[in-house]
């Protein structure tokens, strides 16, 4: 009987042996048939996760025999299912390739326009940040009147608010003064100079398709204005289905956005138009009687038509912006009478064409030009500057792709004219630059590790005389999951009384620029960052790391110039800019986390090293997504700046500002609500923002929000 127990016993753990599998597969990028370490396998009956190995293999035991479902994924990839049945007949190690997810991953499916080639985020040696598809509609729902917060928020950028009362603001790029970033439409620069001072307040984010930044010396890509760097705001496009939306949102504030867009295509024509109004009462939430939102009201309209044939396609566009702003005294905004005010009245008409030409199936000519006509004047007792700003841009180039090199060849023409009309006893400030320029670019696959990325550019400023810009980029991807980019260049730009500093002082008692004293600012700087992205179980893990230097010679600079006056001349000093910026997204199922760092250690070197004015060294941002797809977005933001040097020697106070969204999607209709900055931290908290009496204020420099918090909603319908 004991025998026939231990035989019993026997058969049953051989049979049971027989009974546990094994499952070993190797996985590979189906493009590029590379080793895939750091991808995961789900085994779904079995609940188990592996994490492949160094040589992209993965092993699952004890498997017992039957149908078993198996789930590949990998960050930037298409997800695989792989079913097996056991037992094997023989022992047998599985080939699995992922394919790239060109639906789900924006770094690979993303086209960037601004280097002029057709190539993706993943495949170019530049380092472009993008905010497009859904992070582009959140920051939109923030902020839908204008991108200032939408430049805002994203790491090593600050808008730098210009004036107390009426709102104005420029952009920051690694520290830099607003003048030194170039501002782009669809690769047209078209906001800079006297119209730079409002560009980020009149522009509503409803028919852009995707922001382009690209921070560090990019002269070399669109000539001088881009030292700090540049942003390409991408307008959407006709596509073959119909797109029509609508937004309406309502402030806490007094203020109301009403936008609209609707683009289709008609076989060979296509046709985009938005148009929108915008619109704010005079808000002053520390009830100090000074506006830290103005009253203003903004109209916009913008028809694109599209013409398609089987060589040459074209688009032609006419843009038409109003504007009345006017802060200051609320009573005197109200009621009239007396009182300190500042007016902002503009009219902008841009019209713009946009013609390619396909020689081959690789190689085109492309014609742009656009007409700038801008009328801006402002107004506060006593004085008032009043000034027409007309500039044209146009550029003729040839590009060529191929499998392994892109080339890009062209030249452009720029003209910039101020016409002042004349108002008291001051001097006019016109001028008139014209910029004939020559440029070559190629892009340079070496193999599938390593791009290549070059440019020169010659620039004749006709009041300045000429600059030669060199510049490259390499991009070294060693494997799936670790890329690195290292980039150089040159930059400068044309002496302008257009300043954030002439801005805060409304262009009252500056000189004309002096153009037998003045040349034209130089700039030399570098970046280099890490990539590196991966999945630890089912936490997805995404983080850049990147290191910038910037330093900017003869910069133009404010002195004494006697009768009360001053002047724009060349520093005999330099400024440079240094630091670091880090990325780290998570993402885990339907919850998103975004941390943001900014070290940013700007100094002028004039006659002693001094801290650059209004610059935080240290910066943090948060944001925490919660997103049930086509159901719920919840999103918490908390940023946070440090103390910032004030031009008048003194510090600011270091600051938190936090932030709570929430967008229900249905199919055509989505209700979304913000509070913005529920902390209410405002600048009028930390102490007075003036001087003086209020009818005749001096204002500090402002570092931190006024408005303090705002709650908006509303609702979007995509027809």
């Amino acid at each position: 009987m004991k025998s026939l127990i231990i035989g019993a016993l026997l058969c049953a753990y051989t049979l049971t042996a027989q009974a546990q599998n094994q499952f070993k597969a190797k996985i590979i990028n189906c493009d590029t048939k590379e080793i895939m370490p750091g991808a995961t396998v789900l085994w779904k009956q079995g609940n188990q996760q592996t994490v492949a190995d160094a040589q992209g293999m993965i092993t699952i035991s004890d498997i017992p025999d039957g149908v078993h479902l198996f789930i590949f994924s990998f960050i930037g990839f298409e997800e695989k299912k792989f079913q097996v049945t056991f037992p094997l007949t023989t022992d047998t190690t599985f080939l699995i390739d992922l394919d790239t997810d060109h639906h789900g991953h924006e770094e690979e499916e993303v086209i960037v326009m601004a280097t002029r080639n057709s190539r993706t985020i993943a495949n170019l040696p530049t380092r472009i940040e993008v905010i497009s598809g859904e992070e582009l509609e959140e920051k939109s729902n923030m902020k839908p009147g204008d991108i200032r917060m939408l430049l805002n928020e994203t790491t090593g950028i600050q808008t730098q608010q210009t004036s107390a009362t009426s709102f104005n603001a420029g952009i920051r790029i690694q520290g830099l003064d607003g003048r030194y970033t170039q501002i782009l439409k669809d690769g047209f620069p078209l906001y800079s100079g006297f119209s730079g001072g409002l560009s980020l307040l009149q522009i509503a984010p409803l028919d852009l398709k995707q922001v382009e930044v690209i921070k560090g010396s990019s002269s070399t890509l669109y000539g001088g204005g881009a030292i700090a760097g540049l942003v390409n705001l991408v307008s959407k496009t006709p596509q073959e289905e119909k797109e029509l939306n609508f937004l309406a949102n309502a402030t806490s504030a007094g203020g109301l956005d009403l936008s609209g867009f609707y683009s289709e295509r008609y076989g060979k024509i296509g046709l985009t138009l938005f148009g929108s109004r915008n619109s704010n009462r005079p808000f002053d939430p520390a009830d100090i009687g000074l506006t830290a939102i103005p009253e203003f009201e903004r109209y916009t309209i913008n028809p694109r038509i599209f013409f398609y044939h089987n060589k040459t396609n074209a688009d032609i566009g006419v843009s038409y912006i109003t504007e009345n702003r006017t802060g200051g005294n609320v009573d005197y905004i109200k009621n009239g009478g007396n009182g300190y005010f500042e007016k902002n009245n503009t009219d902008r008409v841009v019209a713009q064409i946009n013609l390619k030409h396909d020689l081959s199936e690789n190689s085109f000519l492309r014609l742009k030009s656009s007409y700038n006509h801008f009328n801006r004047s402002i107004e506060i007792p006593q004085y008032i500057f009043d000034a027409l700003q007309q500039s044209t841009f146009s550029e003729f180039s040839w590009n060529k792709n191929t499998e392994s090199m892109d080339w890009v060849i062209g030249v452009n023409y720029i003209t910039d004219q101020l016409k002042q009309k004349q108002a008291g006893n001051g001097s006019l400030r016109d001028y008139d630059y014209r910029t004939a320029g020559v440029f070559i670019q190629n892009t340079w696959t070496v193999n599938e590790h390593f791009s290549l990325e070059t440019g020169l550019r010659g620039d004749h400023v006709n009041e300045f005389g000429f600059e030669l810009l060199p510049r490259v980029s390499a991009m070294w991807k060693i494997n799936e999951s670790f890329t690195t980019r290292l980039g150089s260049g040159f930059g400068y730009k044309s002496p302008s009384i257009f300043t954030e500093e002439a801005e805060r002082r409304q262009f009252r008692a500056i000189l004309p620029i002096n153009l037998n004293n003045t040349r034209n600012e130089r700039s030399v700087g570098a970046n280099w960052d890490i990539n590196y992205r991966t999945r630890i179980g089912e936490v997805g893990v995404n983080f850049n790391h990147l290191f910038f230097y910037t330093r900017l010679n003869r910069p133009m600079v404010l002195e004494n110039a006697g009768n009360n006056n001053v002047s724009f001349v060349n520093s005999t000093g330099y400024i440079d800019t240094k630091g670091m910026e880090t990325n780290l997204k998570l993402s885990y199922h339907d919850f998103k986390l975004f941390i943001g760092y900014t070290y940013t250690d700007a100094n002028t070197h004039f006659n002693n090293k001094e801290w650059l004015p209004l610059t935080a060294r240290h910066r943090l941002n948060n944001v925490l997504m919660y997103e049930v797809e086509e159901k719920w977005k919840i999103g918490l933001e908390a940023y946070y700046y440090s103390r910032q040097q004030l031009n008048d020697g003194t510090f600011g106070q270091s600051y938190w500002i936090t932030g709570l969204m929430a967008e229900k999607i249905w199919e055509k209709i989505s209700l979304f609500i913000n509070f913005e900055n529920f902390s209410n931290t405002r600048q009028t908290r930390f102490g007075n923002i003036y001087t003086g009496s209020i009818d005749n204020p001096v204002f500090k420099d402002i570092y931190a929000p006024l408005d303090g918090f705002v709650v908006n909603g509303g609702i979007k319908l995509k027809l």
